[in-house]
């Protein structure tokens, strides 16, 4: 005899896996950012050496 569904519980695992992956996605696009700002304070400082 099959065991009744837990749909509570089931809800729980899918917010759980869902709360996760867009955690890791937050992590990523940040460190994508820290990345690319240092980059970018460069190029702004030669903006303003070439406008001086």
């Amino acid at each position: 005899m099959a065991r009744p569904p837990n749909y509570d519980q089931e809800r729980k695992e899918r917010d759980r896996q869902k709360a996760a992956k867009k955690a890791e996605k937050l992590a990523a696009k940040v460190a994508a950012r820290e990345r690319s700002k240092p980059e970018g304070e460069t190029e702004t400082e030669s903006e303003t050496e070439t406008t001086k």
